[in-house]
């Protein structure tokens, strides 16, 4: 009974935890935060895009039903907290998850918040009612849900089909914000209108995003800051120009890998660091359904051939982690210990791991005198390019001659979604940290997300069963079971997790990445004490 409480109970102790409410704290008012963002964003709508860039500029704007606690930096279930829901309660069954709204909420242009609005924005992105999205990434979180319903302006039901704990989860990311009902979806890739602290105020392409404080948010007294800047960086040099120059007051997120950490460190300019995982891994992707990668044995001999330990050293100057489907421990609650993690493809001793890709590759007709040749695709970013570049020398030793073709980064996803590609280097970044997005996200039959079309209907009963087990523990063995199988099959093999260091002015306070880099960025704590 216990481990169902953690997931499914609502302590009354946690519906009266207030985001912002800490005591002892000399907060001061006013300034405009200066964040580093990385690649100008393809327009503003989170509910439309997989870009880490919009999900940072656009949460300040938006409020969730719920949400993670913002002064912790690891999430889970018991660092929900209300937002735009005052409360909320299941049903006995586990198949109703009820919420109660809080009343007197106003969208940024005046009109009231009511539980249509939440109706309407989980209505489109489930794909019950068509809105002419150009895409709907994480459709396959809400294929449990049968119905919304509400009942007056302040109360709104979310039905299922069975049990699924996960619900709550992730309706707390930042990947699932509520739109308001009068504007439509696609108004909302260019413009934005939200209930968060703050309301965008201008979108100049190439240059910048930028934010101004909504004087009526429903939290008295915040935000502090009148403003955020996020301002396009186009280069890595220009990124730490502006850190060590004081042009810039925060890093975004994976601006601060482990290199360039040691980097503003040695330039020893007061900056102040916070060290998390980042929740983007270093994927592999194969086209499942093009030669020569149907063929799940030449899958893992790309897997094995991929000496992750070497990757760590050379590339990530020791700033990483071995991981695979589920953030790794102890940085998420999900994923295979050491000793599981050693029994994978690739991820023991480099030299057997090789001698056993070539001779797969032998067998299936590959050798010195016919070497499988490929092209292997990478966004032009370096955190992309890097590792792909690694990735010819690992798969030149065992008999693979793939050639390097760098891609834009604004065609990438666009590219990854057309499946425009026989292999490739991807950061597959988890939403949240549990498996129910990441499974049906990226392995799901038919998911828009699931890139390498990989499918295996027999694992999306397993995923099926992990996604209504009540039982924290029993789920866990089933996700790692799901987690094995998916290295095993070659369906994306991952390489590392780095860590990223959030460089900041020291000046900069309350702000807390938190280890899912796709949540904490309401901003609604953050104040600059100078």
């Amino acid at each position: 009974m216990h481990t169902r409480t953690l997931w499914l109970a609502v302590p009354v102790a946690v519906l009266l935890i207030l985001p912002g409410v800490r005591a002892g704290a000399a907060e001061k008012y006013g300034g405009v935060l200066r964040s580093i963002l990385r690649q100008n964003p393809s327009n503003l709508s989170i509910h439309e895009t997989t870009a880490s860039n919009v999900t940072a500029t656009m949460t300040p704007v938006y409020g969730n039903l719920v949400w993670y606690d913002p002064y912790l930096p690891k999430d889970g279930p018991e660092t929900i907290r209300p937002e735009l829901a005052a409360s909320w309660q299941w049903s006995s069954s586990h198949r109703e998850l009820v919420f109660k709204l809080r009343q007197g909420l106003t969208w940024h242009d005046g009109q009231p918040v009511t539980g249509r609005d939440v109706k309407s924005t989980f209505d489109v992105v489930r794909g019950a009612v068509r809105a002419g999205l150009k895409l709907n990434p994480r459709r396959r979180w809400y294929v449990n849900v049968t119905e919304i319903a509400t009942n007056g302006d302040h109360e709104v039901t979310f039905k299922l089909t069975r049990p699924q704990p996960s619900l709550l989860s992730m309706l707390a990311g930042g990947n699932s914000p509520v739109y308001p009902a009068h504007v439509d979806f696609a108004e909302l890739r260019t413009r934005a209108v939200g209930t968060g602290p703050f309301k965008l105020k201008s979108f100049r392409r190439d240059q910048m995003v930028e934010l101004e404080k909504n004087p009526q948010f429903y939290l008295k007294g915040r935000p502090f800051l009148d403003g955020v800047q996020f301002i396009v960086m186009k280069s890595g040099a220009a990124e730490l120009g502006a850190l060590i120059g004081r042009q810039a007051d925060t890093g975004s997120m994976s601006t601060t890998p482990g290199p360039v950490y040691e980097q503003l460190k040695a330039a020893d300019v007061g900056l102040a660091f916070k060290e998390t995982i980042y929740a983007g891994a270093v994927t592999i992707l194969m086209n499942t359904r093009k030669p020569p990668f149907d063929n799940a044995r030449l899958r893992k001999a790309v897997a094995l051939a991929a000496d992750r330990a070497g990757l760590i050293k050379s590339v990530f100057q020791g700033a990483a982690v071995k991981s695979s489907a589920m953030l790794p421990q102890p940085w998420g609650s999900w994923g295979l210990d050491v000793e599981q993690l050693s029994r994978l493809p690739g991820y023991g001793e480099p030299e057997k791991n090789k001698a056993e890709a070539r001779r797969m590759l032998a067998e299936e007709g590959y050798g010195p005198g016919n070497p499988l040749r490929v092209i292997l695709d990478a966004n032009v970013s370096p955190s992309y390019t890097r590792p792909a570049t690694w990735l010819l020398g690992e798969l030149k030793a065992v008999g693979i001659e793939a050639d390097l073709r760098p891609v834009e980064q604004n065609n990438w996803f666009a590219k990854a979604a057309r499946r425009d590609f026989t292999l490739g280097i991807h950061i597959t970044g988890v939403a949240i940290d549990d498996p129910d997005a990441n499974f049906y996200e990226n392995y799901g039959c038919g998911s828009e997300r699931n890139y390498t079309d990989y499918c295996n209907p027999e694992l999306v009963k397993q995923v099926d069963a992990q996604s209504a087990e009540l039982d924290i523990g029993k789920r866990k063995r089933i996700v790692n079971e799901i987690d094995i199988q998916l290295q095993q099959e070659g369906a994306r093999p991952y390489l590392a997790n780095q860590f990223d260091y959030y460089a900041h002015q020291a000046f900069v306070k309350n702000w807390i990445p938190h280890h899912v880099q796709f949540n904490g960025w309401r901003l609604t704590e953050v104040w600059l004490d100078k």
